[in-house]
């Protein structure tokens, strides 16, 4: 805090000596000392009027006699006075010493007690408000940095303050986290962050005295960081880290995403204007040949079609204003809706789409969107299952959720494609799946679709034994619906059928 500072001393300009009394105390004291004199030279008119009324007697030795015994007295009376006088002003300026040690030691808190009404008192009172409006300062500067430093810790960013010789004065809260336990107040940076790059940066702030910028990208395993060093005013520099994982990982997703339906759109156009320039070139085609590029040109024109409502589609459920009609519904109609409503594609395929059981448990779902995820699912099953030459299709209890199963017993999925195989475009064998006519967005907007209903999807796979897709729809306790009888599975109406023939 610097030198103490003594707010109401004034000091001498010649020699240096503290003058502790104002002018108007030294004049009190010169009144004393007049009134002693005047006090003393009566004392002596009443003794020269005892000598003049005793001139008969010798007069010298009584002269002498009576001017030692008025002298004595003045000085007995004249010494306790100012004792008295000097002991209670010594006091007094000795608590203004005292208080003034207090206030530079920053007892802001403290008072002085002076009863008295005269100039010291005056000057006691100034002392007070002086200590009163520096306390009242400090309190505001106080105050605001609380504020600042509450504001800094809510920042996202991470940001630390250094001195002019590199060591930490203060950071927020996020900066901790990222340091951990390393980063200390008055201890060097480069001791608390390792990063090469954040130290360069600092470094040129403070050595330079302009703002630096860069990345990071050694702070934290995985993460990237944007440098942000700027010097202060009052010397040493603040460096803020903004986290811009991310912002760089939508960017590499967008950049992705571009340039795999540019490749998508592509090939088909690449194909259509090859064959449509075959025939165009021919003067006189064969009626077979124009058949053949005719429907080979249909085929991709279909693919671009299913590919760009299938980009709308997932344009859609990826939106913040994508709306769902959800409804109370029984998990055991959802499977029975599911199965009914792809009969048709079943008897094309020649699959056998079964039914594995479902709870009456109700959930809450859109059943529009439902049929869309288990439409998905189910085609994906007949695409990539079809050796197993059958898909079934269950559902049963989780405390409070149901999941259901869409399982093929087809060649199954490799382990190291379960955790991508809801990507954008990511497909485990691009020859098949584009020969089968899949656009690589399917399981995407299934997982879209389900995570909008509050739930849960994952797929589990072993080779050689299919592939099982997992979703979970949260139970509602509350809601009541009218009994129904369970849907039998195919197996059992197939017995019935059996029965019936019987019979």
């Amino acid at each position: 805090m610097g030198a103490p500072i003594y707010p109401c001393f004034m000091w001498a300009d010649r020699g240096g000596i503290p003058t502790l009394v104002t002018r108007k105390v030294f004049y009190k004291l010169l009144g004393l000392f007049s009134l002693l004199l005047v006090f003393h030279g009566a004392v002596m008119e009443l003794f020269f009027h005892r000598i003049m009324e005793n001139s008969a007697v010798s007069t010298l030795p009584i002269l002498g006699r009576e001017v030692l015994l008025s002298g004595v007295a003045a000085i007995l009376v004249a010494l306790p006075l100012a004792a008295w006088f000097s002991l209670s002003i010594s006091r007094r300026l000795r608590r203004m010493v005292y208080f003034a040690h207090r206030i530079a030691e920053g007892d802001l808190h403290t008072r002085l007690d002076d009863s008295y009404h005269d100039e010291i008192s005056t000057m006691a009172d100034a002392l007070n408000t002086t200590a009163s409006r520096l306390e009242q300062s400090f309190a505001e500067l106080e105050s605001r940095r609380s504020e600042l430093a509450a504001l800094l810790d809510s920042m996202q960013e991470a940001v630390v303050a250094i001195t002019r010789e590199g060591n930490v004065s203060w950071s927020n809260s996020v900066m901790r986290r990222l340091a951990g336990t390393q980063i200390r107040e008055d201890r060097p940076l480069v001791h608390s962050v390792r990063d090469p790059d954040v130290l360069a940066c600092a470094e040129a702030a403070l050595r330079e005295r302009t703002v630096r910028t860069g990345r990071a990208t050694s702070m934290l395993p995985g993460r990237t960081f944007e440098i942000n060093a700027a010097p202060m005013p009052g010397g040493g520099a603040v460096v803020v880290l903004h986290d811009v994982t991310s912002i760089e990982a939508a960017e590499k997703s967008r950049r992705d995403f571009i340039a795999n339906v540019s490749h998508e759109l592509r090939t088909p156009l690449t194909s259509i204007s090859g064959y449509l320039e075959t025939l165009l070139e021919d003067p006189a085609p064969k009626p077979e040949t124009t058949r053949e590029f005719l429907q080979i040109i249909l085929k991709n024109s279909n693919r671009m079609n299913r590919l760009t409502e299938d980009l709308l589609e997932l344009a859609g459920v990826e939106s913040p204003d994508y709306k769902l009609s959800p409804q109370p519904i029984r998990a055991s109609e959802l499977v029975e809706d599911a199965i009914e409503s792809l009969a048709g594609l079943v008897v094309e395929s020649g699959i056998a789409l079964e039914s594995g059981g479902a709870p009456t448990s109700i959930v809450l779902a859109d059943p529009d969107a439902m049929t869309q995820v288990f439409g998905n699912l189910i085609e994906n099953a007949m695409k990539y299952g079809k050796s197993g030459g059958r898909v079934r299709v269950s559902a049963h209890n989780q405390e409070s959720e149901v999941e259901f199963v869409v399982r093929d017993f087809g060649p199954g999925i490799a382990y190291e494609h379960l955790n991508r195989i809801f990507e954008r475009f990511y497909r485990v064998d691009k020859a098949r799946s584009r020969d089968s006519g899949g656009t690589g967005l399917g399981l995407a907007i299934v997982k879209h679709i389900v995570q909008a209903h509050g739930g849960r999807i994952w797929a589990e796979s072993e080779l050689g034994h299919g592939a099982a897709f997992h979703f979970t729809l949260p139970v509602i306790v509350s809601a009541q619906l009218p009994p129904v009888a369970a849907a039998p599975t195919v197996m059992q109406e197939q017995e019935i059928s059996s029965e019936s023939n019987l019979a």
